[in-house]
This record gives structure tokens, sequence and C-alpha cells, in this order.
């Protein structure tokens, strides 16, 4: 090794001189004063350029929206007549969103000014062009191909989720109608209203049970009868197993609106053929009151779902089925364990880790079934003393409360809570399941 290299190797291997007089306070100061001037400071003079233009221009562009925002969203208007109350909260909302961006942004640039400022003033010699394309590129390509997703998101299912938030806490309904009228911000009477107001009080109070009773109920059957028959079906004494699982998937191939529409008609009390052609003639009398009777009309929407529901999730087990080892049953029959002990040990516990999020997902997607509901009955009949029908849950009585009434705070009210109870009860459960965890044992 010559006398060069060697002073080349101690040369790489000496620490880097610290920088006097660069200062990262300064360039904190500077970044926070306007975006990028502590990059000009830190001598990274394109990026600086481009921080001043981009807060330069998110002013000239955005400043007076967002002051009209905040202000909107604030008085929601002061002249009825003139001011829109709601045209000003999805102002406001927009301002929000973009003030979050720029905050966002004027952390990122405060953060990336002292971070280099140290750097420098520790001795690090400030990146030439290339090399900060290069490492940037580095750094936020992923930003760059998921940026457009988020922004899409933030537009698309934040901003209506926060205005439907906002104009739960609002007294805006039919009586509150923009322009002729201002919207108010009445803070929680609307939640207060629920519990309070006898009329709400008491439809909530039954819509919210029977809403839960139609998740429990509905869902836990088609689960049952899909895993009763892909068992059925499984087991090695059924021949024409295709044939069988053909003809049991096929409630699955029909649309389901149409399947409702033609139940609707079928179990009609005046002209449908189940009344006129089966009941009446065996039994007399008028036939059962399918559309009219709360109680039947329940029964009937829980045999509906469970005839459109079941046959996915039979498809579902099926497969699960096939990923049993048959040695585990061998096993079992050499331990001598009758059938249900080795559909209780070895079989459910197998389906139930495989497919447990797909079951969380059916009962938090019947939490909000609006289709059956709506298009069977239209979630009727009507009951006295409620501004809800027998058989609506909490998602048609909401369509009800916006499209027939034009309650729309109280609806976007409803639909909170809506959201609360299925959030919630999705995050435990979804914690609590064993298909989630990093290790688990079946």
């Amino acid at each position: 090794m010559n006398s060069n290299e060697k002073a080349s190797i101690s040369n790489k291997r000496k620490k880097p001189v610290p920088k006097k007089g660069h200062n990262p306070t300064t360039a904190l100061i500077l970044s926070i004063l306007l975006a990028g001037l502590g990059q000009i400071y830190n001598k990274r003079y394109l990026k600086g350029i481009v921080f001043i233009v981009l807060e330069i221009a998110f002013i000239v562009c955005f400043g007076n929206f967002i002051n009209l925002g905040l202000w909107g969203i604030r008085t929601l208007g002061t002249i009825p007549g003139v001011d829109h109350s709601i045209y000003l909260l999805v102002y406001g909302i927009l301002s929000i969103i973009l003030l979050v961006f720029a905050v966002a942004f004027y952390i990122y640039n405060v953060l990336d000014a002292k971070k280099q400022a140290t750097l420098i003033s520790q001795g690090h010699e400030a990146p030439n062009l290339g090399d900060a394309f290069k490492a940037s590129y580095d750094k936020s390509f992923p930003y760059f191909l998921t940026g457009p997703g988020l922004i899409l998101l933030i537009f698309t299912v934040v901003f209506p989720l926060l205005f439907a938030i906002t104009l739960s806490f609002t007294n805006y309904d039919l009586y509150h109608s923009p322009p002729r009228k201002l919207v108010e911000w009445v803070g929680f009477t609307n939640f207060k209203n629920l519990v309070t107001v006898p009329l709400w009080k008491n439809t909530f109070i039954s819509v919210f049970s029977w809403t839960i009773i139609w998740t429990l109920v509905a869902t836990t059957l088609q689960i049952v009868v899909g895993l009763f028959l892909a068992v059925l079906v499984n087991d090695k004494r059924v021949k024409f197993k295709k044939i069988i699982r053909t003809i049991l998937i096929l409630p699955w191939a029909v649309p389901g609106f149409v399947s409702i529409l033609i139940f609707s008609a079928m179990f009609n009390d005046q002209f449908g053929t189940i009344n006129r052609d089966l009941i009446v003639p065996l039994f007399g009398g008028n036939g059962i009151p399918w559309m009219t009777d709360p109680f039947y009309t329940k029964i009937l929407l829980i045999m509906i779902q469970t005839w459109l529901a079941y046959p996915f999730l039979f498809a579902l087990f099926t497969g699960i089925l096939q990923s049993v080892s048959n040695e585990w049953y061998e096993a079992a029959d050499v331990d001598g364990a009758t059938r249900w002990q080795k559909f209780r040990h070895i079989t459910l516990p197998h389906i139930l880790f495989a497919t447990a999020p797909m079951l969380i997902v059916q009962y938090t997607t019947n939490f909000n079934n609006f289709n059956v509901i709506y298009l069977l009955n239209g979630g009727g009949p009507a009951i006295k003393g409620q501004n809800a029908g027998g058989t609506d849950i909490l998602i048609s009585w909401v369509y009800k409360l916006t499209f027939d009434t034009n309650n729309y705070s109280m609806a976007a009210a409803i639909s909170l809570i809506i959201g609360i109870i299925v959030s919630v009860f999705a995050i435990f459960q979804f914690r609590k399941t064993s298909s989630f965890k990093e290790e688990g044992n079946i």
C-alpha cells in the first residue's frame, strides 16, 4: 500500500470537523418566518426556492377561501336569504383540510431545515444537487405513489365523514333549510333528544333493539345454515357432490334485489301465492299477515336474509374444509372420538380460525343491511307513536329521515352512532381474533 492510499484511508477515518457560525436555531427561525428560508441558509437553494414558491402560491390561491371557510364554519352565516349555511359548512371543512396539509408541510419544512443545519454545524457537507435528488427520490418514492390515492381518500371518504359529523351538531331540517333559513349550531341537542323526547326515545329504543336482534339472529342463522350444509355435503358418504353444491349456491347466482322483490310478491297478504295457494287452502282463514304484522314481517326478513346469504358462506366453508387434513380425523378415530367430538375439536376450530374476519364482516354488514329491509316492505308496517316502521333498522330509519322528512341533522346524529357502534365492534373483535395475531394455535 503506497503513501497516497494510506493518506486517503486516513482522511476517510477522520471525523467531520464542526463548522462554526452555522447555527441550527437560525435555520429554525428562518424556516418559521417563511418556508424555504432555512433551506437557503443551509445552501440548499433549489429546495428553498421551491418551498417559498409553494407557500406563496398557497397563500395567493387559498388565502381568501380559507378565511371565508373559517368564518363560515364558525357562524354558519349571518344574513338569511344571502348566506347559505350548508355551503359555508362545506367551505369550512375544506378549509380545515387545506390547513392540515399546510401545517404538515410547514412542520416538515422546519424539521428539515433544523436537521440539515445540525448536520452542517457538525462538519457534514451539504449534498450537491445530484445527491439531493437521489436521496429525495429514494426516500419519497413510496409517497409519490401513495400520495394521489391518499388525497383521493381524504376528499371522498374523510370529507363526507367530517360533513356528516358536523351536521349532527346542527339543526338542519325542513324548518331550518337554507338559503331561506339559516342553520345553527345546537351542540348535543340532537343526541339528547334521542334519549329524552318521547317520540324520538321510543323510536330509537325500538329501532335499535330490532337492529341488534336482526344482526345477531339473521347473521348467526345464515352462518349455521351455511356451515351445516358445507359439513353435510363434505361427508364422504354423500355422492354427486358437484351437483348438490351447484344447486345449493343457486340463490347466490340470482341478484339479491330480484329475489327480494319476488319474495315480497309471494308473501303479499292479499294476492301472495304463499297465503293464497298454501296457507289458506290448508289452514283456512285469511292467511298470515306477513306484511302488516311486525312480528311476522321480522320472521320473514330473517328467513329471506338466510336464503340470500347462506350460499356465500357455504362456498367459503366448503373451501376451508378441503384444507383439513384427513390425518387429524384418523388420529381422532384411533382415540375413539365421536363425530361430534371431531367436529367440535377439529373441524369447527379450523373453520373459525380461517374465516373469523369474514364472519365478523357478515355481522357488521347485516347491521347496515339496507337492501333487504327497504325492498321487502319499506321498513313497514307503520307503528303508532313512532316515526319509523316496525321493521326499520337504524340505517333504513336514517334513509327515511333524510329523504322523507328532511331531518338531516337527526339523520346525521344517528349515522354517527351507527359508525361508532360498528367501529368499536369491529376493532374489538379483530383484536381478539386469532387469525390477526402473529402466532396462534388451532
